[in-house]
């Protein structure tokens, strides 16, 4: 691409969407014109990004581009119906449709803890090759029930809160590379099997299930949705369809990717308060553990029933009142 010949043949459109989008009231020939121009000089910056990325160029549209959607949308304001949407539409559909993404990570990173508990369990002496003997000893009579009571509740449950929401964090946005969060599953996966092997193994499956399963249901399905989320944004780059360039898959996917993120920060304050007031409760272990079925029941429920619905209603993830760029470069 003749970056110099584009601008030439362009630069006029530019510079009369500049002088539009800075005035502050416009008749309707004027909007009209406004609203074809801001559709073409989107197109523009997206063909110069993926054809010739001169920096220079690409922030003097990007600010035009920014200042015309402006001009065009107003400036977002808060409002009780934008919450409401988002909870009841907006990430329940986002969700719902990285469904296969998530449960295929769930399905393999239970087979991989599953499995290697079950080979601890069958071989106590597997677990050496990771714990010495104090090691082990620590873990199944102290270390594993003291770490739910080791600090005050509520600050348990910032603690915990911060540290899942930034795995789960790290698990999404390394997705797009796949790698990473192979290996932050891997590892995890590892860690939770291995502590449950050695738990079960030497008798204490009862605390091991007892303490994990209040908050570790609705804990690692966020997890689950992160990674799958992730991997659905990296998927989207590799294979974005027929009708979609790379760069608009990537974009679209990465969206609904954000909207998972804001949601499972509310999902993640849950899980949190179950592990600071309900994990270690000084009530009987089947309690908890029904409380926290319950509360993952529900969770799945309101992603599928609110999920599917809005699929079914043709609901968008796009910001209301978003308009997107043409369809097709422009010349």
């Amino acid at each position: 691409m003749d970056l110099d010949a584009y601008v030439a043949e362009h630069g006029a459109e530019w510079r009369r969407l500049e002088d539009l989008s800075r005035r502050r009231r416009l008749n309707a020939a004027e909007a009209d014109e406004l609203v074809a121009l801001y559709q073409r000089a989107a197109t523009h910056l997206s063909l110069i990004r993926s054809r010739s990325p001169d920096p220079i160029l690409v922030a003097r549209l990007s600010r035009l581009v920014l200042a015309a959607r402006n001009a065009l949308t107003g400036s977002p304001s808060f409002s009780f119906a934008g919450i409401g949407r988002f909870f009841t539409k907006t990430f329940p559909l986002s969700v719902y449709r990285a469904w296969p993404w998530w449960c295929g990570v769930a399905t393999v990173f239970s087979l991989l803890s599953f499995g290697l508990m079950a080979y601890i369990v069958a071989e106590p002496s597997a677990a050496g090759y990771f714990f010495t003997d104090d090691e082990i000893n620590q873990l199944v009579n102290q270390d594993f029930a003291g770490y739910y009571s080791e600090y005050l509740p509520q600050n348990q449950f910032l603690r915990v809160w911060t540290h899942n929401a930034l795995l789960t964090g790290m698990c999404l946005a390394s997705g797009v590379a796949f790698a990473p969060v192979v290996y932050l599953l891997f590892f995890n996966a590892l860690n939770v099997g291995l502590i449950g092997g050695v738990m079960i193994a030497y008798g204490h499956a009862d605390v091991f299930f007892g303490l994990i399963v209040p908050h570790g249901l609705l804990e690692l399905t966020a997890v689950y949705i992160g990674a799958g989320v992730g991997l659905r944004i990296g998927w989207a780059w590799v294979a974005p369809g027929p009708l979609r360039t790379r760069g608009r898959a990537l974009a679209d996917t990465a969206l609904e990717g954000i909207l998972v993120a804001l949601g499972l920060i509310a999902v993640l304050f849950v899980s949190g308060l179950l592990e600071a007031f309900v994990t270690p409760a000084p009530v009987p272990n089947i309690l908890k553990d029904f409380v926290g079925f319950v509360v993952w029941a529900l969770f799945l429920a309101y992603v599928f029933l609110f999920g599917r619905k809005a699929h079914l209603e043709g609901v968008t993830t796009e910001t209301p009142g978003e308009i997107r760029e043409a369809a097709l470069p422009a010349a």
